[in-house]
């Protein structure tokens, strides 16, 4: 019997007008490459399909997670994505928002984003649980994810 294929989450190209940089945040982040418009969908987080358990136990063994919590107890693992909104840092004061709908998260942008602005958005409760420095840098920084 041949092995099965792990589910993956609404597989698409993430947009063009976007690129993955150095980010003065954390790591690399993900760049606007042409300005976008406020309250526009600009793309879906794209990786594995897995459930909130296999998520959590994974996230103890990483120390950049790319895991988003959706609905029906399950999560979406970007971490092998070698671009796209894995990359999303995340803000005290951000410029995207994320929408869990369904078995997706879309990303919209909440103001008008310049050409060269990092994406960012704000993370919410993560399994940091406020024990993780924040490196946003905003003026309403909280200082802790």
């Amino acid at each position: 019997m041949p092995a099965r294929q792990p589910s993956i989450a609404r597989q698409r190209t993430w947009p063009a007008n976007m690129s993955v940089k150095p980010s003065r945040i954390d790591g690399h982040g993900l760049f606007a490459a042409e300005p976008l418009a406020a309250r526009k969908k600009i793309g879906e987080f794209e990786g594995e399909l897995i459930s909130q358990r296999e998520a959590r136990r994974r996230a103890k063994t990483q120390r950049h997670i790319a895991i988003v919590e959706v609905n029906n107890g399950k999560a979406i693992d970007a971490s092998k994505q070698q671009a796209g909104f894995r990359f999303i840092n995340h803000s005290c004061s951000p410029n995207t928002y994320m929408r869990i709908v369904h078995e997706r998260a879309e990303f919209y942008t909440l103001r008008r984003i310049k050409k060269g602005e990092e994406l960012t958005c704000h993370y919410g409760d993560t399994h940091h649980e406020g024990t993780r420095q924040c490196t946003c840098h905003s003026q309403t920084c909280r200082q802790f994810l």
